[in-house]
């Protein structure tokens, strides 16, 4: 990671994703994490895992952020940082493949381990990712999101 580019970059998104932490919601595994993705507009879109009573309705970091960037008309991503207080903030497998939908496999994921700054690429995080013929999605990562919302 010798780019200048890449080094501000990450910079700027584990920068985002610490502000995030403070937003997360983890009563039960008292475990916050806060995650930070780059649009392909240049904009940053922070999220924090939510945790829920029902475990299985908890959303992590990484989706949380994903889902923001999709809302506010984002469909291509760059790179994601995660940040916790302790421990490891390596993306689960489900936000792997969720990140997987918006960003290429060469994207940068940069996280941290027992304490220690890291990275990979995505496709080195998740080598074998389900996927949908391009052809046969509707609404996907190619296509423009409508000029106004229709609600």
């Amino acid at each position: 990671m010798s780019d200048p580019a890449d080094r501000a970059t990450q910079a700027r998104l584990r920068e985002a994703a610490g502000r995030a932490l403070v937003y997360a919601y983890a009563p039960y595994s008292r475990f916050p994490v806060a995650a930070a993705v780059l649009g392909a507009s240049g904009r940053v879109f922070t999220g924090v895992n939510v945790e829920n009573a029902s475990y299985g309705l908890t959303i992590c970091a990484e989706r949380s952020a994903v889902v923001a960037a999709v809302a506010a008309g984002e469909r291509r991503l760059g790179a994601c940082a995660t940040t916790s207080r302790r421990g490891s903030s390596v993306p689960c497998g489900a936000c792997r493949q969720v990140l997987g939908e918006f960003m290429a496999a060469e994207a940068p994921v940069w996280y941290v381990v027992d304490g220690t700054p890291a990275s990979l690429r995505l496709g080195d995080l998740l080598p074998h990712a389900f996927d949908v013929p391009a052809g046969d999605r509707q609404g996907d990562a190619s296509s423009s999101p409508p000029s106004s919302p229709s609600r």
